[in-house]
């Protein structure tokens, strides 16, 4: 498909497209000991591979301004477990792995990272660590040094090897417009969202979809307790029956806390080519919930869906200490978009073989 062309300007802010990244791998700013495969590059991030070795420790942690992570391993680590022939993660524990990828950051570029889509849609909470940090997922600029995945999966048990991509980093160079001025214009020129005007406010909204469907299709999902365990490696291995509930009952949902459901929005949403989103954390004060674990969209994500109709955002929803009552287009979200540095060479969707492209509700990508 044609890309929309970005004026050439040098340093232009704003967050690092796959030719950039590239470059980064082939200039030492990533730096690996095993070659970047050719598919961790997306189109507006990079993939990040475990290790070989797993730490259960006893608690989540950020090693704060004075040491490395490697050191508060020394103390916090109850003990190693080696991914090298694949390793179960129990829900329930933390684990915090080496990844394979290092940085070595320039000046002005900064790193932030998120679950993948098909990670946080297994209730795998995924978060980075970099040395002396006092924040988890972000990564300053001019940072040189090892990256940590910490790991806790929450509903499912998983198994994992040396390899494995459960998180990816975004590059962001300066301070990109993320501003609702800025999305107002792009959205006159490119429907961000295809169903109504538009609530921006703080980023674009996003509300729940819980109206009943002409064909009786579920309006969500609810995982299963005590399931089977899922090898994160492996696609359309398994029943979704065997792990989630399907919710049919439409109008409204009670989120009881514990439990974890995959909802859908009800906009279809577009992310252009010339930009990447990003769902912010959600306003505690309008509801005790989460949603959206692994909250990046690449450019192109629904643009390329045909006759503009989008594909709709997957929602990852927990409640936290008390039930809460979800109702149909209640706001669950919003939605900031941020320019890309240069025109992509590559953009969202099955040329690449994107999973969740015209997506509508849709688990995993490990369920058939």
């Amino acid at each position: 498909m044609s890309v929309t062309a970005l004026e050439p300007v040098a340093e232009r802010h704003g967050i690092l497209p796959a030719p950039a990244i590239r470059r980064m791998i082939d200039d030492g700013q990533i730096i690996v000991e095993t070659a970047v495969e050719a598919a961790q590059v997306q189109p507006a991030s990079l993939d990040l591979r475990l290790g070989n070795t797993a730490y259960r420790v006893r608690a989540s942690f950020l090693p704060g301004p004075n040491q490395s992570v490697a050191e508060r391993l020394e103390t916090l680590s109850l003990h190693e477990i080696d991914l090298a022939r694949g390793a179960v993660l129990e829900t329930g524990c933390v684990y915090v792995v080496e990844l394979l990828e290092r940085l070595a950051l320039p000046s002005g570029v900064s790193a932030l990272a998120n679950p993948k889509s098909s990670t946080g849609r297994l209730d795998v909470f995924t978060r980075l660590i970099a040395d002396r940090a006092r924040e988890f997922d972000k990564i300053p600029q001019a940072y040189r040094g090892p990256l940590y995945a910490e790991i806790s999966p929450r509903t499912f048990s998983i198994l994992v090897r040396t390899g494995s991509r459960l998180s990816q980093l975004r590059f962001r160079r300066g301070t990109p417009d993320q501003s609702d001025t800025m999305i107002r214009q792009l959205h006159e020129r490119e429907a961000l969202v295809t169903s109504g005007a538009p609530d921006i406010d703080g980023g674009i909204a996003l509300t729940v979809d819980l109206r009943m469907t002409d064909d009786g299709a579920p309006i969500g999902y609810r995982a299963k307790r005590h399931s089977g365990l899922i090898d994160i490696d492996r696609a359309g291995a398994y029943d979704l029956h065997d792990f989630w509930e399907p919710i049919h009952r439409p109008g409204q949902l009670v989120l009881d806390p514990g439990q974890f459901y995959i909802l859908a929005s009800k906009e279809a949403v577009r992310v252009p080519p010339t930009h990447a989103a990003e769902m912010v954390p959600f306003n505690p004060l309008v509801g005790e919930f989460r949603v959206h674990y692994a909250g990046f969209f690449d450019p192109g994500f629904g643009h390329a869906a045909g006759a503009g109709e989008g594909s709709r955002a997957v929602l990852e929803v927990r409640s936290h200490d008390v039930p809460f009552i979800l109702e149909d287009g209640q706001i669950i979200g919003r939605l900031v978009y941020e320019p890309l540095t240069e025109v992509p060479d590559t953009v969202y969707g099955q040329a690449i073989g994107s999973s969740y492209q015209r997506q509508g509700l849709k688990l995993s990508k490990h369920f058939r």
